[in-house]
């Protein structure tokens, strides 16, 4: 029968209207305003959290519903405004290891939560976001690489031979200083030295009976090894905020040693704090043997005792070595653990240490650079917050080696979560040099949140001048194509929020786009069915064949606007990708809207019946004029 649905598709354009009316909904909770509280061991307890309310309390700041949920405290507050004043005087009523970050606290229903629903998110020229101005330390930079440059003359001096009096270190002024006992020996190694470090100056002098080398680096290497820390921070950071899951971000140098990051929508501030400017390493010691000489070692807690555990200085590998990892459970003792792969370099040198140390035990040490903010009151009243870095060393485990390792391996001892952010440091690459925060502080929409309204109320005036033209030219074909256009944008806003789309300006003016892509295809099909009545076919085939035959240059239409869509994705970045997105994601819900949903409603007003007229805005082939 002509334009008659079977119930199963009628019934699955129903289900596919349901479930984007379930998925868009979450987009009319607005989020709160708040500020979010963690502690350096991840549990906040009540008392803290009563000390930050009452503190937001007496200087006068509205909040609400002040809870503890899996040991992280939320504040909600009444004015957007007071966020960050909140957070500075909160965070100066807390001790340093406590976090304060602001977030935006979502409204969604549990029952919609608990179907995965939730709102998309907004870039920063709709809702703002979190800025961060970031330094690069280029004197770490510059350290490390004299330090590993160190561990590779000890080996080279014992590997030729060449005594040289202890300690090889590094001094304050980024020197690596070298003592011999003869001149024949500093000379001997001044000639290893010449091919095997290049880049590197020497001075030689001589104090109270020693023959001293100093090495420094060249300005040229000095400059490239800047220029690397920063690259090399860049591609970390970019792929540190893709596992956050952010949407558009902006990462980009500025000057010499800075790094500006912009996240829109960030609703965790404090893990991303932490994830971005977090310097995770790894390093592998010998637990160091009661003989040691002084000097030759460093001391820390034994995680299995709790007493004093002596490692050596020499590194046999370090995180640098490591090219993948993984965090998982123990199959065995369901706890959590890190499963490592080295690289080649990084195999052979454990498997060589280890194979002629088994019995011994091996300490694996976790370094950790992170800053904190401190808030403190200046001499004219006003609060001031700054970054303050600090590190962390501490070995995670000390197990003893019963055979010689491979490429790959596991270590134990941490924390699930600390699992996590460990792989995922590991994974997402090493920093080359630490980073400090100079800035960080919520922005707001950046056209200002009156242009803003502005703009949504000049596509609620187009898209209703749209509605009310449709439905005086074409009638009942009009009303059943508004109807499709207004499920094409709740579509389009639920496929938006379920692959967790970011909205911006840019994808507004895809959604406007999108709109007239939609009207246009049913403007064909009505065009067509006019045609068909105008040329005398019965209303039932004019119908059906206007459908039929517009397809095709619907879909030839649609289809070649897709792909230049991908296009613009594929080479564009930033706005340009985020009109790509809603524009790609309307031609596909317009198709079905255009196609589907108003065939449908036309198929429930006039399929299977015997009519003369319709309501077209035409005059029918009888003569009588369309109702």
């Amino acid at each position: 029968m002509l334009n008659k649905y079977p119930l199963w598709k009628n019934l699955l354009i129903l289900f596919i209207v349901f479930l984007g009316i379930v998925y868009a909904t979450p987009n009319f909770y607005a989020p709160d305003p708040a500020i979010q509280i963690s502690h350096d061991n991840g549990i906040v307890d009540q008392s803290a959290l009563d000390s930050a309310t009452f503190t937001l309390g007496a200087d006068g700041i509205e909040f609400f519903n002040p809870v503890i949920e899996d040991g992280i405290g939320l504040i909600r507050l009444r004015n957007a405004d007071e966020q960050s004043r909140a957070q500075q005087l909160v965070n100066l009523a807390l001790p340093d290891e406590y976090i304060v970050a602001l977030n935006m606290a979502p409204n969604t229903p549990g029952w919609l939560e608990s179907l995965g629903a939730g709102p998309m998110t907004y870039g920063l020229d709709l809702r703002g976001g979190v800025h961060f101005l970031m330094e690069v330390d280029m004197e770490a930079a510059v350290n490390k690489q004299l330090t590993d440059s160190l561990a590779s003359m000890r080996t080279l001096f014992r590997e030729e031979g060449l005594r040289y009096r202890p300690p090889l270190e590094v001094d304050d002024n980024n020197r690596i200083v070298i003592q011999f006992t003869n001149p024949e020996t500093r000379s001997a190694a001044i000639e290893l030295m010449r091919d095997e470090f290049p880049d590197f100056l020497f001075r030689t002098s001589e104090s109270g009976g020693n023959y001293l080398l100093y090495y420094t680096m060249s300005d040229l290497a000095m400059l490239q090894l800047q220029d690397y820390a920063l690259q090399q921070n860049l591609t970390t950071l970019r792929t540190r905020v893709d596992e956050l899951g952010v949407k558009e971000p902006k990462v980009q140098p500025m000057g010499s040693n800075r790094i500006i990051i912009e996240l829109p929508g960030i609703q965790d501030t404090s893990r991303a704090k932490e994830l971005i400017s977090a310097v995770a390493t790894l390093q592998f010691h010998l637990v160091a043997e009661p003989s040691a000489p002084a000097g030759t070692t460093l001391e820390y807690l034994d995680p299995r005792t709790g007493g004093a555990l002596e490692i050596e200085r020499d590194i046999i590998v370090s995180g640098e070595n490591v090219t993948n990892a993984q965090s998982s459970f123990d199959p065995q003792t369901s706890l959590p653990q890190v499963n490592l792969s080295m690289d080649a370099v990084g195999a052979r040198q454990i498997n060589e240490v280890t194979r002629a140390n088994i019995g011994r035990r091996m300490a694996i040490l976790l370094i950790e650079t992170k800053t904190r903010s401190v808030t403190e009151r200046a001499d004219n009243g006003e609060l001031v917050t700054r970054s303050e870095p600090y590190v962390e060393e501490r070995v995670i485990s000390a197990p003893t080696i019963q055979s010689a390792l491979g490429r790959q391996f596991r270590i134990t001892g941490v924390e699930a979560n600390e699992a996590n952010d460990l792989a995922l440091l590991i994974r997402s690459g090493a920093l080359a040099a630490p980073m400090y925060f100079l800035e960080e502080y919520a922005i707001g929409p950046s056209l200002g949140q009156d242009n803003i309204n502005r703009g949504l109320m000049s596509v609620q005036i187009g898209m209703g001048l749209v509605l009310i033209f449709m439905l005086v030219y074409y009638r009942i074909f009009g009303l059943a194509a508004n109807i499709a256009l207004v499920v094409n944008l709740m579509l389009l806003v639920a496929v938006m929020s379920i692959i967790g789309g970011t909205l911006t300006l840019p994808g507004i003016a895809g959604i406007v786009l999108t709109v007239g892509m939609a009207v246009d295809a049913n403007v064909l099909i009505f065009a067509r069915i006019r045609e068909e009545l105008q040329n005398g076919m019965p209303v039932q085939k004019a119908i059906d064949g206007g459908f039929g035959r517009a397809f095709v240059t619907i879909l030839d239409a649609n289809v070649t606007t897709f792909l230049v869509a991908i296009i613009l994705y594929s080479i564009g970045t930033g706005p340009i990708r985020g009109f790509a997105v809603t524009l790609s994601i309307g031609i596909l819900t317009s198709m079905f809207t255009a196609i589907m949903v108003t065939r449908a409603i036309i198929n429930l007003v006039y399929g299977g019946r015997n009519v003369k007229q319709i309501s077209i805005g035409v005059k029918t082939p009888e003569g009588s004029p369309a109702s």
